[in-house]
Parts: structure tokens; sequence; C-alpha cells
């Protein structure tokens, strides 16, 4: 169904939404000053839509893959007119006087370091999610960014879906009633993994790409872009893709963390080509209504293939499916009456990076759609759902101490030992 269509025949209630994007918010004469780490699949991603709000200009990019640092440099120059300064290091970055901010598109074992680092310069921030790869690191980037007091973004550009938006205004509404359980899954097959341990690519700094990790052999499967598999880099499925849903979740039931996680499952399919689940599922005691998280990377998935990515919410008077762009609405009783709504939000990682740069302009904090805190809760979730996988064990988790209860196993995996002369935060 086109838009202008559904806003003006739905019949669940008024749309309440706005679909605009902060194009051009920014008047060129007010250009921010932004430097790129990571310059990547996603860092080019988030900086594109950086430049398509408008209002920016990159003046710097570092990377350990040189062949990702030019041709995005290059890419950059043709973009803006003026090709940004290149770096191998990102403290070579950071050390730039007329960076305004930074937007950070490492994989999640990098965040908590350059994160840290680009606090203490004063620099406000856009990190992509996951917040962090262990919880400790999460707490010390929440609690960096306190003490400076800088502006920060964190990437679930999910929260700009007006699809989202809209279960939130039906649920609120009673439309379906109490929630009692509400279910999430992105199932997917993955493509062909090349597990074969090799040479890096000669562009490639694989001592410098780990970091503070473990430093594995090199081979396709755990580098560029397929790392989000890897159980030292990405820590898995729900962790990377699947936390979006959860933190959408939270967003509509206007929820904090669960008190309990018990996750069940293995690698039954993709044995010796994953390190992390190939099949899942996650129970999560959240306060008001239990979440099951679920996912098979093999397989048709789900039955209903409409339904392999998105969020079930099991009211007593109606059950709501959404995802991205359609909301789904299915009434109780034999004959239940069923509704689909289409709302298609073209613009979501552009209105998400346009809400950090419109704060960043205004210097005003309370403009982020997604705070250092908020982003925390979502990402320690999958993380703990993610710990009781590994320890096949119930984790208890005490929110105000942020500690777990009576769990030595679970609670030994918090924090994780960094690499050679690496300090963890």
């Amino acid at each position: 169904m086109k838009r202008r269509n559904f806003i003006k025949n739905a019949s669940l209630g008024s749309l309440a939404l706005s679909s605009s994007v902060y194009v051009n918010a920014l008047p060129a004469d007010q250009k921010l000053k932004i430097g790129l780490i990571g310059a990547g699949w996603y860092g080019m991603v988030i900086t594109k839509a950086a430049l398509k709000v408008g209002g920016v200009e990159v003046i710097a990019v570092c990377d350990v893959d040189t062949d990702h640092l030019n041709s995005s440099a290059d890419e950059l120059a043709k973009l803006q007119g003026i090709r940004p300064k290149t770096y191998k290091f990102y403290n070579e970055l950071l050390n730039i006087k007329e960076l305004d901010a930074v937007f950070i598109g490492t994989p999640p074992h990098w965040h908590a370091l350059q994160f840290i680092a680009a606090c203490e310069k004063g620099l406000d921030i856009y990190c992509e999610k996951p917040l962090a790869y262990d919880i400790r690191e999460g707490l010390a980037m929440v609690n960096a960014a306190k003490k400076t007091g800088n502006i920060v973004q964190i990437g679930f550009q999910r929260r700009q879906s007006l699809a989202f938006k809209k279960a939130k205004e039906l649920i609120e509404n009673g439309t379906i009633g109490n929630v009692h359980q509400i279910t999430a899954q992105i199932h997917y097959v993955p493509g062909p993994q090349d597990i074969t341990i090799q040479a890096p690519p000669s562009a490639l700094d694989w001592e410098e790409w780990c970091g503070p990790a473990p430093k594995l052999d090199y081979r396709p499967n755990i580098g560029h872009k397929a790392w989000r598999l890897e159980k030292e880099y990405g820590n898995g499925h729900l962790v990377d893709w699947g936390i979006h849903h959860i933190d959408i979740i939270r967003r509509i039931m206007g929820e904090s963390m669960p008190s309990e996680f018990y996750s069940q499952g293995g690698i039954f399919e993709l044995k010796n080509k994953i390190t992390t689940p190939d099949t899942i599922t996650a129970n999560m005691a959240f306060k008001k209504a239990p979440v099951v998280w679920q996912h098979r990377l093999w397989g048709i998935g789900d039955m209903n293939k409409e339904a392999n990515n998105g969020i079930i919410f099991h009211g007593e008077k109606a059950t709501l499916f959404a995802n991205d762009s359609k909301v789904l609405i299915v009434q109780a009783g034999k004959d239940g009456k069923k509704e689909e709504l289409s709302i298609p939000t073209e613009l979501m990682q552009e209105n998400h990076v346009a809400n950090f740069l419109n704060a960043v302009k205004n210097k005003n904090k309370s403009l982020i759609d997604c705070t250092p805190e908020d982003a925390f809760q979502s990402t320690a979730t999958v993380q703990l759902a993610m710990i009781s996988y590994y320890t096949g064990s119930l984790v208890k988790w005490d929110y105000s101490k942020k500690e777990i209860i009576d769990n030595k196993q679970a609670s030994a995996l918090l924090k994780r030992d960094y690499r050679g002369q690496y300090k963890h935060p």
C-alpha cells in the first residue's frame, strides 16, 4: 500500500508520526568538523548519512586497512569536494585540534578504548552499536561520558522506524490489551564461510585490527564484515543484529533490564564454521512481560517467512507483529480480524545521524535519542543472555549494583582480559 493511501485509509488510529528527515538542517557556514574511526562498510554508511543530512565536513579518516583508508578518502573527496586527511591510528586522528566530533564505526572489541579516548579529548561521539564488547567496558564508557559531559549518540537507528513508533502508539493506546509475552526473532542463513587459515590481505594490519581482543589466525570468515558470528569479535547474531529488536522492545514497553536470563542452543548446522550459536532460545525476565528471543541460521526459519525478522507482542485482545516497515494486527478469537499497515521509513539511518548532529549543533544533550546509559541497558541485556548460553546457567542480574548474583562462573564473563599492552578500562 502506498504511504499516502495508508495515511488516508488506516483505521487503527492516527499515525501521529513524521517521516521527515533533517536533510540540510545545518547551514553550510556552520559545518561541523568530523573524524571517522573505522572506514569500512558501516563506518562509511553513517558518514555518508551525515553528508546527506548536511552541515558537516569530514576532515580526517583512520583505518588499519590501507585499502579501506584510501578508498573511503577518495569517495569522501568526491562527495564533499575536499579529501580528508588519512591516518592509520585513531590516536593520531584524535589529536587534530579542529575536530568537533568523531564517528566510531569499528568492530565492538575496539569501541571502549576509542570511545573513552575521544571523551578525554572532549569530542562529541556517534558510536555504532553494540555499545561495547563486554559489560565492564560498557560501564566504563558510560562513566567516561558522564565525567566529560560530551554529547553521545549510540547507533540504534531503528529507533527512527515509523513502524515501530506506530506499534508503540497502538500498544500504549490499549489496542491489543495487556501484553503478556513478547517474541523476537531474526532467522537467516549466512552465506558461504571461508574458514581457510591464511595470511591476511597485504593492506590489512591484522595485529592492529585485533587490538585488545585475542589475535586469532586470520581467515576470511572472521575478518571484514564477517566478524559478527565470531565469539571473540562480534559475540554472535543476538549481540550483533538481535540487539536492535531487544532495544526496540525496551523502547516500546518502557523497560529497563531483565532480572533473569536463561538461554539454550548450540552450533548444529554450522559446526567448524562459526563460533557462536546458530540456534538459540533466550528467555529474558523483563518486569512487564517476558521476552523470548530465538534465531536459526539454517533451514527456513519461521513457518511464516514474513515473520523471519520482527517482534511479536502477544496481547489479551490481539497479537501485534512489527518490523522496520510494517505493523500487522490479528484480533483474538476464532475469526480474528487481520489488518496490515505498511509504514516504510526510508531514511532511518539519516534521521538517527541527524538527531546527533542537531544535538551537537545546539549543544543540547537532551535532544539525543539514544544515550550511553540507555544503550548500555540494551547491550548488557544481550550480553547477559549470551553469558547464560556460554555457562549453561540461570543468570540473575542486580541492575542497581550492575552485578550477577551468586554465579561465579557467569560473573567471570562480565569482563575479559585484554591482550598484550592494552589495558581494560
